[in-house]
């Protein structure tokens, strides 16, 4: 009875397909955890984009930029270096380790643009004639993820009458790739998303554009 038992083929085919239609089921399920990872990272990287030209022409998040350069030779170019980098987070902001002045309305303009401000609510919806903000490019965005850098580049010259022309840094933060499908069936964890930025150059900010 053994003998017939190794040498029987019946459901032989049924276990066959069960095993390539797991395989293949892992396999599509994974292709759209990718496609949706690369969404992210698309989405992400639009967002630093908007960001960084936000605040290019908004106020400075660090309110003590304006008078950050030197001002003791009038038209003297502010050279690179000339003042530490002022680093903004939903926090506030800090220069060389010590909290300076900051503006939270400032910062909230540029994560979720000209949206009234809802603690509430991590993203507030877009309404017709608003300015959207980095939040609406990427709906997983949080305000703890973003971080502004004003540095001096040698650009501006001293005694402008705005203040120093700073190069800006939006960059991204402790921001994951959030798995769907494999997460649940093959117990896959999120992974970090590689660091990104955009820099500009902040010579229209608001404060300090002529009138």
């Amino acid at each position: 009875m053994l003998k017939r038992f190794t040498q029987e083929q019946g459901g032989a085919v049924m276990v066959e397909a069960a095993i390539a239609l797991t395989v293949m089921l892992a396999l599509t399920l994974g292709f759209v955890d990718l496609g949706n990872a690369l969404y992210q990272w698309n989405s992400a990287t639009k967002a630093v984009q908007v960001g960084a030209r936000l605040a290019s022409i908004s106020n400075p998040v660090a309110t003590g930029l304006t008078s950050a350069a030197p001002t003791g030779t009038p038209g003297a170019p502010v050279v690179a270096n000339a003042y530490l980098p002022f680093v903004c987070t939903s926090t506030g902001c800090t220069q060389n380790g010590a909290t300076v002045a900051s503006n939270t309305i400032d910062f909230n303009q540029i994560f979720q643009g000209d949206m009234p401000f809802n603690a509430s609510v991590p993203c507030p919806a877009l309404t017709s004639g608003k300015r959207p903000g980095m939040c609406h490019f990427y709906p997983m965005l949080r305000r703890e993820n973003v971080v502004i850098t004003y540095s001096a580049t040698g650009l501006g010259y001293q005694t402008r009458l705005s203040g120093p022309i700073p190069t800006i840094t939006v960059s991204l933060r402790n921001i994951n790739f959030q798995f769907f499908f494999l997460e649940g069936l093959l117990g896959f964890t999120d992974i970090t998303m590689p660091s990104m930025l955009s820099t500009v150059t902040g010579e229209d900010l608001k404060s300090g554009a002529p009138t």
